[in-house]
């Protein structure tokens, strides 16, 4: 996992400690974070941050230069993967189901993603957990999704609730939370449509479809390996219908390790989970501190 950005810091670290200019080694770190799928306004927050903390400072080859660097990159590193507020997605579920309401996810991404699949193995982790669930097939647009979501859901064991194809999805989404309701199933669960962000419909209905369902929680599916389309992605979402968390997919394909501290800088919201497979098993809570190690990792 993101091998490459961590080469990327030890490469600065390096020849931060050979030169006079912090400058110019800062300058080449803009440019190799960039090409390693880290989005040009995360790279220059980056960037800015190492010259401010290092303005009025004299670089030396003392032994304690290189811990220096590193602990500027890990706070800054931190500071970037804080988001505004953190959520424990178990813990939210459990409160709002003690009112004996049902807890509404809406997820958001573009086709090709892994949205639907993310969408089962969040239905599977949430079964492991005791907490049962319904989907709602609102993604009517595309041809085959109503059919994808149900084979997952079958495969986990969770009911569809689907109407026909260019049929409303809020009207969808609707239904599936009066099923929860009267079934007292405690989470719903809403796939939607993935076209395009450019796609003026596509942003109207998601924004009809947070007035309709009022979910607890808008949860953006990014793919790990979109450079920086996921940040055009993120933005676009967040500007028209409003962002609370982000899933990554495919991070275990993954080497250069962009796309997190991207995300994570561009939304400001917090990574909840990351796919590391094709498998239902395979998301796992998103580990700051295990991700901050491992491209950190500069002895």
């Amino acid at each position: 996992m993101a091998k490459k950005l961590k080469n990327v810091f030890s490469t600065f670290v390096k020849k931060t400690l050979t030169e006079n200019k912090i400058e110019d080694a800062i300058n080449d770190l803009r440019i190799l974070l960039i090409s390693n799928d880290v989005a040009i306004d995360t790279a220059d927050e980056i960037c800015k941050n190492l010259i401010e903390s290092f303005e009025g400072q004299q670089i030396t080859r003392l032994k304690s230069t290189k811990k220096i660097l590193f602990d500027t990159l890990k706070d800054i590193i931190i500071s970037i993967l804080t988001p505004e507020k953190e959520i424990d997605l178990m813990n939210e579920i459990k409160i709002k189901i003690s009112s004996g309401q049902p807890y509404i996810l809406v997820f958001l991404g573009i086709n090709g993603t892994g949205k639907t699949t993310t969408i089962a193995k969040v239905a599977h982790l949430l079964k492991k957990n005791n907490i049962n669930c319904v989907a709602a097939a609102s993604d009517t647009f595309r041809a085959g999704a109503i059919e994808q979501l149900s084979k997952h859901m079958d495969n986990v064991g969770i009911t569809v609730i689907k109407h026909g194809y260019k049929s409303d999805p809020s009207s969808v989404a609707y239904d599936a939370i009066e099923h929860a309701k009267a079934k007292k199933i405690e989470v719903v669960l809403i796939d939607t449509s993935g076209r395009q962000t450019t796609n003026r419909n596509l942003m109207m209905e998601m924004q009809k479809m947070v007035r309709v369902v009022q979910p607890d929680l808008v949860v953006f599916i990014g793919d790990s390996l979109a450079g920086n389309d996921i940040l055009y992605q993120a933005r676009e979402f967040d500007r028209h219908v409003g962002i609370d968390a982000n899933i990554l997919t495919k991070f275990d394909a993954d080497s250069k390790g962009g796309a997190a501290l991207s995300i994570s800088f561009e939304t400001k919201k917090p990574i909840l989970f990351v796919g590391t497979g094709q498998g239902y098993n395979d998301l796992k809570p998103f580990n700051k501190d295990l991700f901050i190690s491992s491209i950190l990792d500069l002895d």
